[in-house]
């Protein structure tokens, strides 16, 4: 319970001060993305995939989550594999 806590302060606070870095009519970089799922910004699509499952197990709102968190988990797996280098 406590590692949801400290995963979900987390996460608000990436969305908070990226939100009011970027602009909020921006969207996630790439490098913020990786940065929320803990991989490299050059991460393959399997990597990306995992980290996301990873993260996403902790963070839903079945699991105790929020629907805030798991929006922003899985806008950084869109945003990650949307730009993925052919």
């Amino acid at each position: 319970m406590i590692k949801v806590l400290l995963v979900a302060a987390l996460l608000f606070l990436l969305f908070n001060v990226g939100k009011h870095a970027l602009g909020a009519s921006q969207g996630m970089t790439r490098g913020d993305a990786a940065k929320l799922l803990e991989i490299s910004p050059d991460a393959d699509g399997e990597t990306i995939l995992a980290a996301h499952r990873r993260l996403i197990a902790k963070v839903h709102p079945d699991a105790g989550g929020s629907a805030a968190l798991a929006a922003q988990v899985n806008q950084a797996r869109d945003t990650l594999l949307r730009n993925l280098p052919r």
